[in-house]
């Protein structure tokens, strides 16, 4: 719009030369105009970085990306399937993914100044299943002396947590037949016998859990007496937690367990960091719908994320929501 003078009126006599030159003023602007109609800005990509289809990080993750799609302008969320928490850590410190979950004991004790990635939120807690047959002579951890078990898939939380178990539990030197098998490769191999238990480390319920259980016999196997001498002998993430007879139907027993994070790279900006914040606190109850676990997630909670910092964006959303 041209500015009002007081010289508005006396411009009527000279009404041709001012016509011209707003004609020529608009005919400069256009061509502007219309790069930045033919020219949509690129929208921002965010991969989730989760795991098994049939676990915990991808149920999560797909509904927060359905989240993220219909509430941010411009943002274009994707669920990459990965074998979970190494993995996941590895893709974000790789550039190749911008959001992902990962279990606390992946995540270096030290992890130095400026870190490529941080936090934006503890989660929930991941409680490690130790399952097999309803027959099964396993009943106890040491019980897997010299049977085939499935310490879950290369790049997995479930394979670090259960190799310190396995020490821990003085069973590295004894003949135990371990196999890397994903969630739902243990399950069918249970189900065929190939491989006499596996550990799955993940939030309840567990889904490809509950299904095995409707038409398989199974025990899960309680390792309670275990978290102290984890606690002991690693990072003092492990705790003990409760799978009560209500999630499977089955005999409850005592896991051991260590909080989930959503990690986050520390490049990203930090407005699109505290929406993606603000989103995931405000958006559980739809979050849970898509798993239970996604329930637990709480603003006080949250910001517990030892040893890595939270991202800005993600600190800011905390500070002003006074969580």
């Amino acid at each position: 719009m041209l500015p009002v003078t007081s010289s508005r009126y006396a411009a009527r006599d000279r009404r041709p030369v001012a016509s011209a030159a707003i004609l020529v003023a608009v005919l400069l602007v256009l061509p502007g105009l219309s790069a930045c109609r033919d020219e949509p800005e690129d929208p921002v990509r965010i991969r989730i970085a989760t795991g098994s289809p049939t676990a915990v990080y991808h149920a999560i993750g797909t509904s927060l990306a359905a989240i993220l799609n219909r509430e941010l302008p411009n943002v274009r969320a994707e669920v990459l399937i990965t074998a979970a928490s190494v993995e996941n850590v590895r893709l974000l410190k790789a550039g190749e993914a911008e959001l992902g979950f990962t279990q606390a004991d992946v995540l270096p004790a030290y992890p130095g100044p400026d870190p490529p990635v941080v936090a934006v939120a503890r989660v929930y807690d991941d409680l490690l299943h130790l399952v097999t047959t309803a027959d099964s002579p396993v009943r106890k951890l040491t019980d897997l002396a010299g049977r085939r078990v499935s310490i879950g898939a290369a790049g997995s939380g479930t394979e670090i947590t259960v190799n310190r178990l396995l020490t821990v539990a003085g069973l590295d030197d004894v003949e135990l037949h371990r196999v890397q098998l994903g969630l739902d490769d243990s399950v069918t191999a249970l189900r065929s016998g190939e491989i006499d238990a596996f550990f799955f480390s993940g939030g309840l319920p567990v889904l490809a859990v509950a299904q095995l259980v409707e038409d398989t016999p199974t025990r899960i196997v309680d390792l309670g007496e275990w978290t102290v001498p984890l606690r002991r002998g690693n990072r003092e993430v492990y705790v003990p937690r409760d799978i009560p007879r209500s999630v499977y139907g089955i005999d409850p027993v005592t896991a051991v367990a260590n909080p989930n994070y959503l990690l986050v790279r520390a490049d990203l900006p930090e407005d699109l960091v505290r929406q993606v914040t603000r989103l995931l606190m405000e958006r559980r109850a739809e979050l849970a719908e898509a798993h239970p676990a996604a329930g637990r997630i709480s603003p006080r909670s949250a910001i517990a994320t030892p040893p890595l910092p939270l991202h800005p964006g993600a600190a800011a959303y905390y500070r002003d929501s006074k969580p």
